[in-house]
């Protein structure tokens, strides 16, 4: 008797959580065919059902990514420097849930790097977050709340830092707990905002 329509749609979504758990434990590297069996309770054989190859649960994996950070719930952004500091706020990983993303993103990085279209579709998405804070930053300086300047090369900066405590936050979790996160990004704003045209 053939399966119905629903009851495909829900293996898929359970398959799609169970990709989400082993990338949220083990990372891209540990993302393979028998780790999701595993997590599902399943065969390998099943899973080929819906992914041939790895490259095809590697590229639902990447689209679940982009689904989950389009999707999740975003700070009220406001106006001025608390608008660019709610954006960079939504960058971190404060929340289990925004730990996880995180973790999965920059474990992500590899596969980017090795695949030149991946690799040019991550560029795009870390240019398009680059020019949404500029234009936050912008706003910022309109109101002189942070001094004259170009908010491109502002918003280049202020990505880099979120990036890099993120990096730091993920490997040294000890080191850099949420409220240190929050202090640190308030006074590199502090900063900023100090700073001589």
């Amino acid at each position: 008797m053939p399966r119905a329509k629903g009851d495909h749609e829900a293996r898929r979504l359970e398959v799609s959580e169970a990709v989400w758990r082993v990338l949220a434990s083990r990372g891209f590297g540990g993302l393979t065919l028998r780790a999701v069996a595993t997590e599902l309770g399943a065969t390998t054989g099943l899973l080929t059902h819906y992914f041939p190859a790895k490259s095809d649960l590697v590229a639902h994996a990447l689209d679940l990514l982009d689904q989950r950070t389009t999707a999740r719930s975003r700070r009220t952004a406001g106006t001025g420097l608390a608008a660019v500091r709610n954006a960079l706020l939504d960058i971190l990983p404060l929340t289990p849930e925004a730990t996880d993303s995180n973790r999965i993103w920059v474990s992500s990085w590899d596969t980017a790097l090795a695949d030149p279209a991946l690799r040019a579709d991550y560029a795009g998405k870390y240019a398009r977050g680059r020019d949404r804070l500029r234009d936050t930053l912008a706003g910022a300086q309109e109101l002189g709340e942070l001094p004259p300047g170009d908010p491109a090369r502002l918003a280049a900066g202020a990505l880099s830092f979120a990036l890099g405590l993120v990096v730091q936050a993920l490997l040294d979790p000890d080191a850099f707990p949420p409220d240190r996160q929050v202090e640190l990004l308030d006074d590199y704003l502090a900063a900023l905002a100090a700073r001589t045209a």
